[in-house]
């Protein structure tokens, strides 16, 4: 990799650099991912029924031991259970918007790395076929070995810029896809925790 560097110049210093920003974020994302990763039936089941007994406090216990986007949402809602179902909905909704930014995080600069990384390749290379090109300017002296070198110098950046986009662009399409289907899920889960405490509070009301 020095000798990498040192052939390539700053451009492929800073296309180093990016591709160990983005290795640090895909690393961080997927630890994140696998932390909140739960069985969403499984804990609604297991809520429900605690609800459903009046447990509150338990059912608290619960979200709070088992942090997820699902079990935040099911907190919020169960702290405002005493209200009405528009309070209850729209407290919910608006955790559920809370979480879109934590799901979502550092997945703009992945996708802005994937994105520049192959440009700044190129605009090294650009820069490296300048200055190759600039032995064959140095008038009959010019030795056309230097200018293969200078070619093949040139190129490194762009293939230094593509290595690091590929698979930045792979894991910045697989996150997005991760986060777009626990919003979704999330989503239809608001509609269902907010009739199931609406509901157990009715029945509270009722004996």
């Amino acid at each position: 990799m020095i000798v990498l560097i040192q052939k390539g110049g700053v451009v492929v210093l800073i296309i180093m650099l990016m591709s160990l920003v983005a290795a640090v974020i895909v690393i961080e994302r997927l630890i994140f991912f696998r932390k909140i990763q739960i069985d969403e039936t499984k804990m609604m089941g297991r809520l429900k029924a605690t609800l459903e007994k009046g447990h509150f406090d338990e059912a608290l216990s619960i979200c709070e031991n088992n942090p997820a986007p699902i079990t935040n949402l099911m907190k919020v809602g169960i702290e405002h259970r005493a209200y009405s179902e528009q309070t209850i909905k729209e407290a919910v909704t608006a955790a559920a918007n809370m979480e879109v930014p934590r799901l979502e995080r550092f997945l703009t600069t992945l996708g802005t790395i994937a994105h520049i990384a192959p440009l700044l390749g190129l605009l090294g290379t650009v820069i490296g076929m300048i200055r190759a090109f600039g032995v064959l300017g140095s008038g009959p002296s010019g030795d056309p070995s230097e200018l293969s070198k200078g070619v093949a110098v040139a190129l490194l950046s762009t293939a230094a810029g593509i290595t690091v986009a590929m698979p930045a662009v792979a894991f910045y399409n697989h996150l997005v896809q991760r986060v777009s289907h626990i919003v979704i899920r999330l989503e239809n889960r608001v509609s269902e925790m907010v009739l199931l405490l609406v509901r157990r509070e009715y029945a509270k009301q009722e004996d």
